[in-house]
């Protein structure tokens, strides 16, 4: 279970799509998390990837040398 709150303004659109589909609020909330979330845990993984490149945990990898690593090189 889960209660968020929401802007007045969202709350009204969400209501009104609600009423004029014959859906419920919560389907319209659903959808647009499933939509959404991946997205978010993408950006959220590549922020720490590029903290711990910058800070010197992490390094990175010239793409030619990946390449050759994997006899994509031409």
């Amino acid at each position: 279970m889960l209660a968020i709150r929401l802007p007045q303004s969202i709350e009204k659109r969400l209501e009104k799509l609600a009423r004029r589909t014959g859906r419920t609020k919560t389907y319209y909330v659903r959808e647009a998390i499933l939509e959404h979330l991946e997205e978010i845990e993408d950006l959220y993984l590549a922020e720490g990837a590029m903290e711990r490149i910058r800070s010197g945990e992490e390094r990175t990898i010239p793409l030619k040398q990946v390449m050759k690593r994997h006899g994509l090189q031409r």
